[in-house]
């Protein structure tokens, strides 16, 4: 009867150190900050799924028309993000861009290299073509690295901001 009783507290043990380390797995999980919503950037065959470069759970950032340097120096800075992810495209690909239903909701813009590449859109997804998206308005050449920022936006106020880099593949 001791090898059986002392059977059933060894089970009893592991049993009480795994209901401990899943608690302290749900309390660890819980003090986690939620991930923020995803962008996607699809050419050809491959994809990147970017999460935020600012984002404060859809509250304003900023304001795009304020005349407050410190407004425009917070948008600056998001905008100049590095990307932590980077998709290679190929001449002739589509760039395609997809955001989440929470963000097209509000209403979002994508921008490349700071210009604007299409208008405020509330669809989850919409293509560009590449060499749109490489081409410098101020060079007037076509450049060889491109970050595509996608920017939620309610009235004029933004509500966050993904970069990811583009860059162009060799013919």
């Amino acid at each position: 009867m001791t090898a059986f009783s002392s059977s059933l507290r060894g089970k009893g043990r592991r049993a009480v150190a795994a209901a401990g380390a899943v608690s302290l797995g749900l309390l660890v999980l819980s003090a986690c900050d939620q991930p923020t919503p995803r962008a996607t950037v699809t050419a050809g065959q491959d994809s990147v799924t970017a999460e935020a470069s600012c984002y404060e759970d859809g509250k304003t950032l900023g304001d795009l028309t304020s005349k407050k340097k410190a407004e425009q120096a917070k948008f600056e800075k998001c905008m100049t993000a590095e990307p932590e992810q980077t998709l290679t495209v190929h001449p002739g690909d589509k760039v395609r861009l997809g955001v989440e239903p929470d963000m097209a909701e509000q209403g979002w813009i994508a921008m490349s290299n700071g210009m604007p590449m299409t208008s405020l859109s509330k669809q989850t997804y919409t293509s560009l073509e590449s060499d749109r998206v490489f081409y410098s308005q101020q060079t007037q050449q076509m450049s060889d690295s491109a970050t595509i920022s996608i920017m939620t936006s309610k009235g004029g106020k933004y509500t966050g901001v993904w970069n990811i880099k583009l860059k162009r593949a060799d013919s």
